[in-house]
C-alpha cells in the first residue's frame, strides 16, 4: 500500500522527533479537543484547537466527569490547565494539573470572529467532502 501523505514520515523515530520538536503553530493543531455532541450537531465540526476560556469536561483519567474553564494552554508541555483542578504539594502549595486536550471534551466555545471563521471553514470542507463521496458512489 502506498503512502497517503508523503510529507509525513512513517518511521517511529522521525515521527517522534517531529512531534516533540514541533513549532508552536503546529502544536496548536495537535492540541485539538473534540466537541460535545450538541456542539458537533450545531457546527458540523468534530474537533477544534483548544484555547483559553473554553469550557470543558474531562472524559478520561482520575478527574473524569469534572468540568471547568481552561485557564491556560501550555503548548510546550502539550497540556492544558483547568480551573479548580489542582493538587497539593508537600509544602501545602496548590499546583494546576496538566491534562492532555485529547482527554477532554469542549462543552462551550469562547466565540469570536476568528473562531467562527474557522468553524465555518471546517464545516464547509466537510460538506464538500460528503458531496464528493456521494458523486463518486453514483459513478
Amino acid at each position: 500500500m502506498t503512502k497517503i501523505n508523503t510529507s509525513l514520515h512513517s518511521s517511529r523515530r522521525k515521527s517522534r522527533k517531529a512531534h516533540f520538536q514541533a513549532p508552536s503553530s503546529v502544536r496548536r493543531t495537535i492540541m485539538s479537543a473534540p466537541l460535545s455532541k450538541e456542539l458537533r450537531e450545531k457546527h458540523n465540526v468534530r474537533s477544534i484547537p483548544i484555547r483559553k476560556d473554553d469550557e470543558i469536561t474531562i472524559v478520561r483519567g482520575t478527574n473524569k466527569g469534572r468540568s471547568g474553564k481552561v485557564t491556560s494552554v501550555y503548548r510546550l508541555k502539550y497540556v492544558i490547565h483547568v480551573e479548580r483542578i489542582a493538587r497539593e504539594k508537600s509544602n501545602g502549595q496548590s499546583v494546576p494539573l496538566g491534562i492532555h486536550p485529547s482527554k477532554v471534551q469542549i462543552t462551550k466555545l469562547k466565540g469570536d470572529k476568528d473562531r467562527d471563521n474557522i468553524l465555518e471553514r471546517i464545516a464547509k470542507g466537510r460538506v464538500q467532502n460528503a458531496e464528493r463521496r456521494k458523486a463518486r458512489e453514483e459513478k
